[in-house]
């Protein structure tokens, strides 16, 4: 309400939003409040730095304005490397050389893997496509926007700067925030109802395993599958919310999902999945190691390499890194032998039928990788995969859902159910985007929806909160 208040001087309701937004991070972590200001201020110097050093004509120029963003590469490198994987190396480093070295308790700061990469991308931009921002309050609103701070998606400058120099961004918009608060409402229906609902059946199977169960072939392929409808529909959930809070203002997001399994291929797949990581791992680190330009083996060691860091990029743990390696493998042998295989499918199968084998190809192979995302160690990983692939099951009672009070069949319908919605032809995107122009044709469907979505919205965090326990979005852990 203060920012369209204050909408007459938009550089003052752009101030009143960037510090708005800096209030709602510190409501989530007040203790590293100070951090992100550091961050912020620190990068918009090396920023302002860099731009100056590459506006000068020849060469030292050029040299020096390289120097300071390596100085700026290091500085934002050094506080995610010290603040996300300060534990996880002191731990190994205890693991490999069996030596009493010191307990650092480093508690992870929210959101500080998708504030660092959004500054990364621009000293980058800023180097090499000229992208320039010498007022302070414009480049803190556009780190700190509150609707993507906490969990993304990872943003540009280039993306975000002419929408916040946007004079109509500063008067509310009924058609906007109709279709904004639409899409937050099925955002909030994706956490509460669809992953929070599934999420029992995953976190029974995956709690039993780390505690020394071993679930049965049944339970695992449930715990598998159950684990990768909720981690898709949570983070969709969010990214969902992130874009329609922020319509709601004028301003738009990019989107971060795009029905990622209905993907018959694994680049496919990433193409579809957190597509703004996607694009921020090729564009700032696949391409510049070389992409494909250098030979097959250049490729397949800068495949590896940005995906291995792609996994360690989700959480310190040796877990999150095979899971970056299992998808680097993965686009490796898509990339290798993928297109031969599919033809010669084609030459054995109808095509509705060599679509359907690489999508269940292409899903197994997710799936098998996520079990490594979830588990908490590779002992339980290893278990449910021993599970899901054992050729003889010789206990097939559910005991694990049994003890935990799951219905299985239950368990199994949510499952079909949850994955009918998950490859539907027509999702959030295509919603929030037809949903738009109807109600910009039409302010007595914009005003209608808007009071369907809120009783929506109301009613859904009623019964969150209703709850006998919460569940936090899975995001916020990395």
């Amino acid at each position: 309400m203060g920012f369209f208040l204050l909408g007459r001087a938009p550089r003052v309701a752009a101030a009143w939003l960037g510090l708005a937004s800096v209030y709602f991070y510190g409501y989530w972590m007040p203790e590293y409040v100070v951090l992100l200001l550091v961050s912020i201020i620190a990068n918009y110097g090396f920023g302002v730095i860099i731009g100056r050093l590459r506006d000068r004509a020849g060469g030292p120029g050029e040299k020096s304005a390289r120097i300071a963003l390596i100085f700026g590469l290091i500085f934002n490198l050094g506080l995610l490397s010290w603040f996300k994987y300060a534990n996880f190396l002191l731990d190994t480093l205890r693991t490999v050389t069996v030596q009493n070295l010191p307990v650092v308790e480093v508690i992870l700061p929210i959101g500080i893997s998708f504030f660092t990469f959004t500054q990364i991308a621009f000293l980058v931009d800023t180097f090499t496509k000229g992208t320039r921002e010498y007022r302070f309050i414009h480049y803190l609103l556009f780190v700190t926007y509150f609707p993507h701070l906490i969990a993304g998606p990872v943003l540009h400058h280039a993306q975000m700067m002419p929408q916040f120099a946007d004079p109509e961004i500063y008067r509310p918009q009924i058609a906007k925030i109709a279709a904004g608060l639409g899409l937050f409402a099925l955002g909030l229906i994706k956490k509460i109802v669809l992953a929070d609902g599934i999420a029992p059946y995953a976190n029974a199977v995956f709690d039993a395993t780390a505690a020394g169960y071993s679930p049965t072939a049944f339970e695992a392929w449930i715990g598998a599958v159950a684990y990768t409808l909720q981690l898709y529909f949570d983070f969709s959930g969010y990214s969902d919310m992130a874009v329609g809070l922020s319509m709601i203002f004028g301003v738009r997001l990019p989107f971060n999902f795009a029905s990622p399994y209905r993907a018959t291929n694994i680049s496919e797949f990433w193409r579809r999945w957190h597509m703004t990581l996607s694009a921020f791992l090729r564009d700032y680190l696949y391409i510049p190691l070389g992409g494909n330009r250098h030979g097959n083996l250049r490729r397949v060691i800068n495949l590896m390499v940005t995906m291995l860091l792609g996994g360690l990029w989700h959480g310190a743990s040796w877990t999150f890194v095979v899971w970056g390696g299992l998808h680097g493998l993965y686009l490796v042998a898509h990339h290798s032998v993928g297109n031969v295989f599919t033809r010669y499918l084609a030459r054995l199968l109808p095509r509705t039928a060599t679509v359907l084998v690489a999508w269940l190809i292409t899903m197994l192979a997710v799936i098998v990788a996520w079990v490594f995302f979830r588990a908490v160690d590779f002992t339980s990983a290893s278990t449910i995969l021993s599970a899901m692939f054992s050729i003889v099951d010789t206990d097939s009672f559910p005991k694990i859902l049994f003890n935990a009070g799951l219905d299985t069949s239950r368990g199994l319908w949510l499952i079909l159910t949850w994955s009918l919605v998950a490859v539907l032809p027509m999702n959030s995107n295509n919603l929030f985007d037809r949903h738009l122009r109807i109600c910009m044709q039409s302010h007595s469907v914009a005003w209608f929806s808007t009071g369907a979505a809120v009783t929506m919205i109301t009613a859904l965090i009623t019964i969150n909160e209703l709850r006998t326990s919460t569940s936090p979005f899975i995001y916020f852990n990395f």
